[in-house]
């Protein structure tokens, strides 16, 4: 028969057994890489994901990120070679490459961050001070990024970090800047439409001027020959007339005194009281235009009334 002491005690040592695997044993996953402190000593890292042992009771697992890490930079103004503020906004990723150097450097991360924007601060105003604001902002901003990062690297090194990437993600003139330069840009574009409106008020005033000249032009010359035919015109009528006249003058002073008629009797004219034995009406009487001679008036007699 066994003893209730034996079995307790088997009991315990099972106990124990289990404690000390479950104390030794840790896992690493894909993005972690852990590093083992044997009494405040550190151990070779251990990087490879997996089930890992230690001596329980005595080693300390601490787990630092594998992954790449951001880093975010406050604004801040710089002043760059030209004496142009700038306002620049950057940040940087990076990843821990030496876990047992990081430990010893920084510890944690946030300790790393505060140690890692430090350094970037620095390096920004050191590269962006070299640098004009067409450069920062325009031209060189590639190469300028990748100047800091190189600078950052330097420092970064002697924490066991690398550095993977810096961006500038923002560079202006700060506020008061950008709308002193906004207002003078818009000046500079409202002198320079009102310098083309002018040139186009010029070039319009010359169009008009030339078109005025070339319609006087032809005004003036549409009136030469408009007068030099009529004057044509004129001319021929005149020997037309002298032709008829010379071949049947009867006819031409029934036809003259036929037009003279029309222009003198017509509607709302002047009105003309005269003797009807006027010469001026011979036609009237005989298609010939012979008037009969008349004996002399009765002495005393009263001339024709004219009005």
């Amino acid at each position: 028969m066994k003893s209730p002491f034996f079995g307790g005690g088997l009991l315990v040592i099972v106990l124990v057994v289990i404690v000390g695997l479950y104390s030794a044993a840790f896992t690493v996953t894909q993005n972690q890489q852990a590093l083992v402190l044997r009494l405040g000593n550190a151990q070779a890292p251990i990087t490879t994901p997996g089930l890992h042992w230690k001596v329980p009771f005595i080693d300390t697992v601490i787990y630092i990120d594998k992954r790449i890490l951001d880093l975010e930079n406050p604004s801040q103004e710089v002043i760059a070679s030209d004496q142009k503020r700038l306002m620049v906004d950057a940040f940087a990723r990076y990843r821990i490459t030496d876990p047992l150097r990081f430990y010893q450097a920084v510890g944690t991360i946030e300790g790393a961050n505060s140690r890692l924007s430090t350094i970037l601060n620095s390096a920004l105003r050191r590269v962006v001070g070299e640098s004009t604001f067409t450069q920062v902002v325009r031209d060189e901003r590639e190469g300028l990024m990748g100047r800091i990062k190189e600078q950052l690297n330097r420092e970064a090194a002697n924490f066991g970090i690398t550095v993977v990437d810096v961006r500038i993600r923002r560079a202006d003139l700060p506020d008061a800047n950008s709308q002193a330069v906004f207002q003078r840009m818009q000046t500079d574009r409202q002198r320079e439409a009102a310098e083309i409106r002018a040139q186009g008020g010029e070039a319009a005033q010359r169009t008009r001027s030339r078109a005025d000249r070339e319609v006087t032009i032809l005004v003036a010359e549409a009136n030469s020959k408009g007068e030099a035919l009529r004057g044509q015109g004129d001319a021929e009528r005149n020997q037309i007339f002298a032709d008829a006249y010379g071949r049947d003058p009867d006819f031409f002073a029934f036809y003259r005194s036929m037009l003279a008629y029309e222009a003198s009797m017509k509607q709302n004219d002047t009105r003309l009281m005269i003797s009807p034995d006027w010469d001026f009406l011979r036609f009237f009487k005989s298609p010939a235009g012979t008037v009969a001679p008349q004996a002399p008036a009765a002495a005393g007699a009263a001339l024709p009334a004219t009005r």
